[in-house]
């Protein structure tokens, strides 16, 4: 699970800072020439009656761009066809760099992003467990701290309702960042969005939590304690 959760944080990273440098034009611009250009080609079905007959094949084209920048050979992978337009070996172009890594060719966005393949699709199958993960464990940091010092102490069995509405508050962010995606408006940094929205509730449902311990501990203190302030 620690491996997962550094890996998404990197992917996170990696994804917010290319979008911060590309809104804001700080991206390293080097001279380059292009050494090598191939093409990949894909075909499916789309479409198709009710009884799911008379589907047509449809073509998706990706390209391989591999670099001279320098002395140095770079490569980026799953370049969508209209993003190459005119683009050909040997040609002289001018890159668009973030910490080493090609993010634009002439002004053309040839970063993938997120996208449906290698660690990232495993990162988004999985990210429901991550970020469940993620709110548990937070929930049971805040209630160790508060039992700091001979505080009142929650049992694991008094945490699962916060962690419960923690993670259904983070399902729910999970289902609108996928309507904003469908209607274009995807953000970087969205892993972040579900753990911070569950974790919220979870902590908010988590001090609800803490205060009926708290007065149940007053209204009857253990044998031989006195109330101790939470």
């Amino acid at each position: 699970m620690a491996a997962l959760i550094l890996l998404l944080a990197m992917r996170t990273y990696e994804e917010t800072g290319v979008a911060h440098a590309r809104s804001n034009g700080t991206l390293h611009t080097a001279e380059a020439t292009i050494t090598k250009l191939t093409s990949h080609t894909t075909r499916g079905r789309d479409g198709g009656g009710q009884d799911g007959g008379s589907r047509d094949w449809t073509f998706t084209t990706k390209y391989t761009i591999e670099l001279r920048v320098g002395d140095e050979t770079k490569a980026v992978d799953g370049v969508p066809d209209d993003s190459v337009n005119d683009l050909h070996k040997g040609q002289r172009v001018e890159a668009g760099l973030w910490h080493g890594r090609v993010v634009e060719i002439d002004g053309c966005d040839v970063w993938p992003g997120w996208h449906p393949g290698g660690w990232d699709i495993a990162l988004v199958v999985l990210y429901p467990l991550i970020m469940g993960y993620l709110i548990a464990l937070s929930t049971a940091a805040a209630a160790y701290l508060a039992g700091l010092g001979g505080r009142v102490r929650l049992e694991r069995q008094q945490r699962l309702g916060p962690c419960g509405s923690g993670f259904l508050v983070g399902v729910v962010a999970i289902f609108v960042l996928i309507v904003c995606a469908a209607f274009g408006n995807g953000i970087a940094y969205w892993p972040v969005v579900p753990v911070g929205a569950g974790t919220a509730a979870a902590l908010v449902r988590l001090r609800g939590a803490l205060r009926r311990a708290w007065a149940t501990h007053v209204a009857d203190p253990p044998s031989g304690s006195a109330p101790t302030q939470i």
